[in-house]
């Protein structure tokens, strides 16, 4: 028996593919691998390359931070973004091109909003305190 993947996008359906036989995958830990007879999880994944054999031949997609669930012989994968191609090199690229880069605006963006935060809530004390 084989398992059905589709990976989502915020706008679209990327990959929907039933006959997979494997998939590789990755998180903050590094790579992990799922059958068709591994028990249910849960997975929170990191920018990399998602990889997955399907008819005989090895797909491999570069896909953004997201979640993968893997429910009976269905594993379903949300990400913010996709990619796909030929050239495991060139995604590699990609995923470290655009998607890590982004991380760093958004992590950038984020300390930004804590020090705007962190002033408001410095000068409504101050108001309060008159």
């Amino acid at each position: 028996m084989l398992m059905n993947l589709k990976v989502l996008l915020p706008y679209q359906v990327f990959i929907d593919c039933a006959g997979v036989s494997r998939i590789v995958a990755e998180n903050r830990d590094g790579s992990f691998g799922l059958l068709p007879h591994r028990l249910d999880c849960v997975a929170a994944l990191a920018p990399g390359i998602l990889r997955y054999e399907f008819e005989g031949r090895e797909v491999n997609v570069a896909v953004d931070e997201g979640v993968l669930v893997k429910t009976g012989m269905d594993v379903l994968i949300s990400v913010r973004n996709a990619f796909g191609g030929t050239d495991l090199a060139n995604l590699r690229s990609l995923v470290e091109r655009e998607f890590l880069t982004l991380d760093e605006q958004e992590q950038s963006a984020r300390t930004v909003m804590a020090k705007m935060e962190s002033g408001l809530i410095r000068r409504l004390a101050s108001l309060q305190q008159i």
